[in-house]
């Protein structure tokens, strides 16, 4: 008897499908004027297409896979209440990504392996401000460790939105991939989280343009699609859930995103009580050597 799809590429299949619908809730809060804006903390925003957009993302995913762990952001009893509207219970799955070949080491991946990092809507504080280019919804698949599969999508593009994919060890999809500049070096930081010590870090690099764009997930869209070699931020500040899907699609485009030491962040379930990303995030193209930039790293910290 053949069996289907694996569960990771299940998964990520659930997480195309999912995306679409959960950015067309987020374009109809933004058309409706009524963003409902709440201050969590500093610098720290949260609106009604947070809210609903994860309420879609997290009600689907626990009605198809019970068993899967999933981390998302927004932990308000609103965002929490998981009695949703029939037509935000997405069981379609993208039939391109089932179609994929899914990695042998990933095949016998059971649900109870799996933690599922969700950022509804990342980049809010731009949203807020109308700054949608910047926005993405972030939706990352984890086995054990390992961000092993995720979804970039962008709900804001050409009006309609497009998901970005990614399975390590079986590629990506939904974008073209593209070389960084090879006549400058280009990095791209933070907008709203930039300061002097971010400055002068990035200063010791010695790039020839630093780009500052908000959302986790936008930065590595920079770096997929060439318009910057590295994504630079040498502070506390990201979590997993920024960090999961763009670390899965840009390794499974042959990059890589470590701290500042070039270790791994861990996105197993033991992380939820602490997902803070303590030591920055470093993130490099596929034809830029992470070691190598790495040392530059390095340096740069021992020197400061």
């Amino acid at each position: 008897m053949a069996q289907g799809p694996a569960l990771v590429c299940r998964l990520l299949a659930s997480s195309v499908s999912v995306a679409h619908k959960a950015g067309k809730i987020i374009r109809d809060v933004m058309q409706k004027g009524d963003l409902g804006i709440i201050e969590k903390g500093e610098n720290d925003l949260q609106t009604e297409a947070d809210r609903s957009a994860q309420r879609c993302i997290v009600a689907s995913f626990k009605n198809l896979y019970p068993n899967v762990n999933i981390v998302a952001e927004e932990v308000d009893k609103v965002s929490q209440n998981m009695d949703v509207p029939a037509d935000w219970l997405i069981t379609d799955l993208d039939p391109k990504i089932l179609d994929l070949e899914c990695p042998k080491s990933l095949l016998d991946v059971t649900e109870d392996q799996v933690t599922i990092w969700v950022d509804p809507l990342d980049g809010t504080s731009e949203f807020t401000k109308g700054l949608i280019d910047h926005v993405t919804i972030l939706i990352g698949v984890c086995v054990n460790d390992e961000a092993v599969a995720g979804v970039i999508y962008q709900p804001f593009w050409q009006n309609h939105g497009r998901a970005l994919w990614g399975l390590v060890g079986s590629g990506v999809g939904g974008f073209e991939l593209k070389e960084p500049p090879q006549t400058k070096k280009v990095y791209v930081t933070t907008r709203s989280h930039y300061d002097k010590a971010i400055e002068q870090f990035i200063d010791g690099l010695k790039p020839c343009e630093v780009i500052r764009v908000g959302g986790a997930g936008n930065k590595v869209l920079y770096i997929l699609e060439g318009k910057a070699h590295a994504y630079v931020y040498p502070s506390a500040g990201c979590k997993r859930w920024d960090t999961a899907a763009p670390e899965a699609v840009l390794r499974a485009a042959g990059g890589e995103l470590t701290d500042v030491h070039g270790n791994k962040y861990s996105y197993s379930k033991e992380n939820e009580k602490d997902p803070l990303n303590k030591d920055g995030v470093f993130a490099t193209a596929p034809s830029y050597n992470h070691t190598e930039f790495m040392k530059l790293i390095i340096d740069i910290q021992s020197k400061m």
